[in-house]
C-alpha cells in the first residue's frame, strides 16, 4: 500500500466535486513520512497490551481484523460515497486504523516466532529471522507490481491498488488464525511484566539497547526515502526504458524486494562466512557495515540529482545501483536487528523491545517528516534545492555511521531465549567477540 501512496496524494486525489487536486510532492513527502511515523510509534502501547494482559497471539489477532478494516477505507475512497465524504477524509480514517492494526501486529509479529525457538533449535534462530524477512519481502515484491500498475491503470484504479492489500491482509488473519493450535503460546505477564520492565535490570536492558537503536534510527530514516517516497519522485526524472519494457516510476521500488530476496542467502552463506575467515563479524559489526553501505547509496542519488538538475535525462540504471547497494545494507542492519532485538530483551519483555525497535524507526520517519515541513515556505516553494536535500542526508548517514562503529566497540549486552527446556534459563555472551561474559 505504501508503494503507491505518495504517487496517489501527488496525482490522483480527488476533491469532494470529484476534480482533480492533487498535493505538492512535499507535502506528501510529509504525510507519507508522518503515517509511517504512526505505525511505527503505536507498537509501544501494541507491546503493553501484548506483554502485560493478551499475550502476543490474541494482539495479533485482534489487531489484524482493525486493519483490514483500514484497508476497506482505503478501497473505498474511489466509490461515489467515498468522493461524497472526501477522498482527504477516508484516506486519514484508513491510515488511521492501519496504524492502530500495525500497532498491535508488528511489535509481536517477529518476537511470536521467536518464540517458536528455544535451547533445542535455538541455532536455527539467525537463518529464521533471515527467512522471515524474505517472506516479508516476497509480499513487497508482488505487491509493489501490482499496485503501482492497477492506480496507472484506468479500469482498476484506486479501489483494486488499495484493495489488494486488504485483500492479501485478511488471508493472512485466515492463515493465523488456522494455525493457532501449532504454535508455541508464551503467555502474558501481567502485572510481572512491570515489575521486570521497570527493574534496575530492564531499564538498564532499554537503555543499552536504544543507544544502538538511536544510529539505526538513521539508517531507516534514509531507507523510508526510498520505499514509495522521494526516490520514486525522482524517478519520474529520469529515463525510465529498462530492458525493452517502459516502467513506471512506481516500480522501480521493487528493485528492493527482489534484491533482499538475492541478499539474504548471499549474505547468509557467502558473504558473512568469507568475512568472518578474517574479520570475525557479530551483530553490531554487521550493522556497522550496513550503516556505511546505506550512506554510500545516497551517493549515487546525488549524483543522478546533479545530472537532472543539469537538465539531463540519467538513465534508471543509476538508480538500480543505489537501490543494489541499499538493500545489502539492509540485509546487514535491518534483518541483524531483528535478531539482535528479539536475543537482547528478557523474557517477559520481547514485545516491549520489539517496540522500542520499531519506536525509532518511527522517530527516523517522523524526522524526515519535519525536514520536509521546514523546507516548505509559506508560498509553496522550498528552502533547499533537491542536490542539497539528498546531499544532506548522505552526510548525516556517514556522520551516524562512523559514531556508531566507536560506540559500538563499548556494548556489552546479554542474551536471553525463551527456552523449551528451562524456560528461565539466560544465556550470556559478549557482542564484540572478545572479552568476558557480561
Amino acid at each position: 500500500m505504501k508503494s503507491i501512496l505518495t504517487v496517489f496524494m501527488a496525482h490522483y486525489i480527488l476533491n469532494q466535486s470529484g476534480a482533480l487536486a492533487p498535493m505538492q510532492p512535499n507535502e506528501a513527502y510529509k504525510y507519507t513520512h508522518y503515517f509511517v511515523s504512526g505505525v511505527y510509534i503505536l507498537p509501544i502501547f501494541g507491546a503493553l497490551i501484548a506483554d502485560g494482559w493478551l499475550g502476543k497471539y490474541r494482539t495479533i489477532l485482534w489487531l489484524s481484523i482493525v486493519y483490514c478494516f483500514g484497508s476497506l477505507t482505503l478501497a473505498l475512497m474511489d466509490t461515489s460515497w467515498g468522493i461524497g465524504v472526501g477522498q482527504r477524509t477516508m484516506l486519514a480514517i484508513g491510515l488511521a486504523l492501519i496504524c492502530i492494526g500495525s500497532g498491535g501486529i508488528k511489535p509481536c509479529v517477529s518476537a511470536n516466532v521467536g518464540d517458536q525457538f528455544g535451547e533445542s533449535n535455538k541455532h536455527l534462530l539467525s537463518k529464521m529471522f533471515g527467512w522471515f524477512y524474505f517472506s516479508i519481502n516476497a509480499g513487497s515484491f508482488i505487491s509493489s507490481i501490482l499496485c503501482p500498475w492497477m492506480l496507472a491503470n484506468g479500469t482498476l484504479g484506486v479501489r483494486w491498488a488499495f484493495g489488494i492489500p486488504g485483500i492479501a491482509m485478511v488471508i493472512a488473519t485466515i492463515f493465523f488464525w488456522a494455525g493457532r493450535k501449532k504454535m508455541v503460546h508464551v503467555p502474558a505477564a501481567g502485572l510481572g511484566y512491570l515489575k521486570e520492565t521497570f527493574s534496575k535490570e530492564g531499564l538498564a536492558t532499554l537503555a543499552r539497547i536504544a543507544l544502538v537503536y538511536f544510529f539505526i534510527l538513521f539508517f531507516w530514516a534514509l531507507w523510508g526515502m526510498s520505499n514509495g517516497v522521494e526516490w520514486t519522485l525522482q524517478a519520474e526524472k529520469m529515463d525510465l526504458h529498462w530492458m525493452g519494457m517502459d516502467l513506471i516510476a512506481a516500480q522501480v521500488q521493487t528493485a528492493n524486494p527482489i534484491l533482499i530476496l538475492i541478499c539474504i542467502p548471499l549474505v547468509n552463506y557467502v558473504i558473512y562466512p568469507a568475512i568472518s575467515r578474517v574479520f570475525p563479524l557479530t551483530s553490531l559489526r554487521k550493522i556497522g557495515i550496513g550503516l556505511f553501505l546505506t550512506a554510500i547509496s545516497f551517493i549515487v542519488i546525488v549524483w543522478i540529482q546533479g545530472q537532472i538538475d543539469q537538465g539531463l535525462k540519467p538513465s534508471i540504471n543509476w538508480q538500480l545501483l543505489a537501490y543494489a547497494i541499499l538493500t545489502l545494507g539492509e540485509a546487514m542492519v535491518s534483518i541483524t536487528g531483528l535478531e539482535f532485538s528479539y536475543t537482547q530483551a528478557p523474557n517477559s519483555m520481547k514485545s516491549s523491545v520489539m517496540a522500542l525497535w520499531l519506536f525509532f524507526i518511527s522517530f527516523g520517519e517522523f524526522f524526515v517528516g519535519k525536514v520536509n515541513a521546514w523546507d516548505i515556505n509559506a508560498d509553496g516553494t522550498k528552502k533547499l534545492t533537491d542536490y542539497q536535500y539528498f546531499s544532506f542526508f548522505t552526510v548525516l548517514m556517514f556522520v551516524a555511521a562512523a559514531v556508531f562503529v566507536v560506540l559500538a566497540c563499548f556494548y556489552k549486552g546479554k542474551t536471553y531465549l525463551q527456552s523449551q527446556l528451562t524456560p528461565d534459563e539466560i544465556a550470556t555472551e559478549p557482542m564484540l567477540g572478545g572479552g568476558t561474559p557480561p
